[in-house]
């Protein structure tokens, strides 16, 4: 069972600008197009009005305080030294947006910096570091599978097991499955970009880069909270965020020689060169009804200057289906 739970990390989390729209139609050169893969997502019976994937989360802001310590090898304004505000969510994996929170095996932390000039970054982070598998089609080939039978209802096992015997890329992200243990807090996850960007400094360079949201002071709760609070997690954030803000280190970890930028299922080795660029602070929260994350569509292509994205399939695939989810959401919605 633990192989079907956790291979949902597939479906990562989703202002739609002109820009994204114009490859809303398609992911990338693949056959499958985004309508067709959020069809799959969402199923027969959408929850109209919600995100087709991290259905369940609340807003948040802070500040990043950048430390200046990425100024060589980019010219983005907010990776230079000094205070930029941000918006955010954190969420919870899945399709239900009233799922109870214990039960997830993923969590997510996303981002936005800027008003949609061209420093405005944009970032969703997950708890896995890597992905499961490298291609559009690998993964609406993984969604197929995990897609419950029509006749039970249920997940087929055997079916499963077949995907991933058949994909041997998946190895990497298996192994962190086996070992990962979620936290009692999303204050205390580790979330990571999974896909690779490239930063650009002012006379052209370009280093290939991944990041992680590292929490700069995790905290065990003195006692386990109650799985049987479907608000479990939330509900604990919040009571931390009472005590202080909640920080995080945003680590980016350089390519080296060897490293395939555009393969987001190899991890890179622990050795690579890891740069602190400053801290994030969270200072508050609010519901996502009334929040200012609500109609964010935490796109991973709306990149500030100075960032680049790399040549990774995945990445055109997840802005696609972005941009389709927002665009049924917000349909829904008025």
């Amino acid at each position: 069972m633990s192989l079907i739970r956790y291979a949902v990390v597939a479906l990562v989390p989703a202002t739609l600008a002109g820009l994204i729209y114009a490859v809303a139609s398609g992911l990338g050169q693949s056959e499958v197009t985004a309508q067709r893969f959020v069809n799959l997502q969402e199923g027969a019976s959408p929850h109209a009005g919600f995100r087709r994937a991290h259905a369940k989360g609340f807003c948040l802001a802070g500040d990043f305080e950048s430390n200046g310590a990425l100024a060589s090898y980019t010219d983005a304004a907010l990776f230079q030294q000094g205070q930029t505000p941000f918006v955010g969510r954190i969420s919870i994996a899945g399709t239900n947006p009233t799922a109870p929170d214990m039960r997830s095996p993923v969590r997510s932390l996303a981002l936005s910096f800027g008003t949609g000039d061209a420093d405005s970054w944009r970032t969703a982070m997950n708890t896995p570091p890597v992905m499961a598998v490298a291609t559009p089609e690998a993964f609406y080939a993984q969604l197929a599978a995990l897609a419950p039978d029509p006749a039970t209802g249920q997940r087929d096992p055997a079916r499963i097991q077949a995907f991933f015997a058949s994909h041997p890329e998946t190895r990497a992200f298996l192994a962190w499955q086996k070992t990962y243990v979620p936290t009692q807090s999303f204050a205390s996850e580790r979330y990571h970009s999974i896909n690779a960007f490239y930063l650009v400094n002012r006379e052209g360079r370009r280093q290939a880069v991944r990041w992680a949201a590292v929490p700069a002071a995790p905290v065990a709760n003195a006692t386990p909270l109650d799985a049987e609070n479907p608000q479990a997690l939330q509900d604990e954030f919040m009571a931390r965020l009472k005590q202080g803000p909640v920080v995080f280190d945003l680590v980016f970890s350089l390519a080296g020689t060897g490293d395939d930028e555009n393969d987001p299922t190899v991890p890179w080795p622990e050795t690579r060169p890891a740069i602190s660029a400053g801290k994030l602070i969270i200072r508050a929260t609010s519901a996502e009804s009334a929040g200012n994350c609500k109609d964010i569509n935490f796109d991973p292509l709306i990149l500030p200057r100075g960032m680049a994205a790399t040549l990774d399939p995945i990445l055109r695939a997840r802005s696609a289906a972005y941009a389709e989810s927002y665009r049924r959401r917000a349909r829904e919605s008025l």
